[in-house]
C-alpha cells in the first residue's frame, strides 16, 4: 500500500497566520508539500510563511487575502497556480467568531461573520475549481465548527448560523464537483487552544475543559491531521462528509453522565 506523496502537491490554507491555520499550513509543510497561506495583513502572512518556511524546511508562501472581497480569492488563486503550477488542495479556513448577545446583534454584525465565514468559503472554493478542473481531480476542505451544526452557545448564534450554512454548502458541492474528482468535506473542531481562545480568559478554558470527555483541550495539529487525511488519497472516496474532532466534547447529556457508575 502507498501513502499520499505530499511533495508533489500544492495546498491553501485561508486563515493560516495563526491559530488553526497555522497548524494546518505547518503540517502540510512538514509533509513536504508546498503551501500559500494568507491572512488579511499581507506583511503579517510574509512574515509567518518566512517563519514556517525556516521552521520546516518546506515552501511556504504568505499573501494578504480579505475573503470578503471577490478580487482577491481570485488572486489568491492566480498567484498559488503561479507559484505551485496548480491547486491540489483548498483549506478554507480563514473566519472569525466576535462574540454577541441576540438582543445586541446588529445587521452589521450578521454581515460580518456570514461574510467572513460563510461566503469567504464559497467564493474560495469558487476561485480554486478551475484549476482542479484542469487538472481532473481536487480536495476541499471547509474548517466548520461542533457550534451550530451540533451545538449552540450563547453569544454566538450568527457565527453558528455560519459554520451550519457551510455545512449546507458543502453537501451540494460535493455532488455538483464529484463529475471532476474533486471532493468536498468539512472537519467540525471542538475547542482548541488558540490564541482567540486564550482571549476569552482563564474560566472560560476551565470550563471549557471540564466539559471534555478526554480531559483536554484540543490542539491546532489534532485538527491538522483531520485535516490532511481528508486532503489525502487515502480519502478519494470520501465526500460531502464532515469529521468531528473534539475530544468527545458532544457526548454527554450533561456534566452528570461523566460520574462513574458504581454498582449498589
Amino acid at each position: 500500500m502507498t501513502f499520499t506523496r505530499w511533495e508533489d502537491r500544492s495546498v491553501i490554507v485561508t486563515g493560516g497566520t495563526r491559530g488553526i491555520g497555522l497548524g494546518i499550513a505547518e503540517l502540510f509543510a512538514r509533509q513536504g508539500a508546498a503551501v500559500l497561506l494568507t491572512g488579511r495583513n499581507e506583511e503579517t502572512a510574509r512574515e509567518v510563511a518566512d517563519g514556517l518556511a525556516q521552521a520546516t524546511g518546506g515552501r511556504v508562501a504568505g499573501m494578504g487575502v480579505d475573503v470578503r472581497r471577490p478580487g482577491e480569492i481570485e488572486k489568491m488563486a492566480a498567484e498559488a497556480e503561479r507559484q505551485y503550477g496548480g491547486i491540489d488542495v483548498l483549506c478554507a479556513n480563514a473566519g472569525i467568531f466576535p462574540e454577541r448577545p441576540l438582543r445586541e446583534l446588529t445587521a452589521e454584525d450578521v454581515d460580518e461573520v456570514l461574510d467572513v465565514n460563510l461566503r469567504g468559503s464559497i467564493l474560495s472554493v469558487r476561485a480554486c475549481l478551475p484549476a482542479m478542473e484542469r487538472a481532473g481531480r481536487g480536495r476541499i476542505v471547509l474548517t466548520s465548527s461542533i457550534t451550530g451544526p451540533t451545538t449552540g452557545y450563547a453569544g454566538w448564534s450568527h457565527y453558528g448560523a455560519s459554520k451550519a450554512g457551510q455545512l449546507g454548502f458543502l453537501r451540494g458541492a460535493a455532488v455538483e464537483l464529484a463529475p471532476y474528482g474533486i471532493t468536498v468535506n468539512a472537519v467540525l473542531p471542538g475547542n482548541v487552544r488558540t490564541e482567540g481562545l486564550t482571549e476569552l480568559g482563564p474560566d472560560y478554558l476551565r470550563r471549557m475543559t471540564d466539559s471534555v470527555p478526554l480531559g483536554r483541550l484540543g490542539e491546532t495539529v489534532d485538527i491538522a491531521h483531520a485535516v490532511l487525511f481528508l486532503a489525502s488519497d487515502e480519502a478519494s472516496f470520501v465526500t460531502g462528509q464532515s469529521l468531528t474532532v473534539d475530544g468527545g466534547q458532544t457526548l454527554p447529556e450533561s456534566l452528570d453522565a461523566f460520574a462513574v457508575p458504581t454498582n449498589p
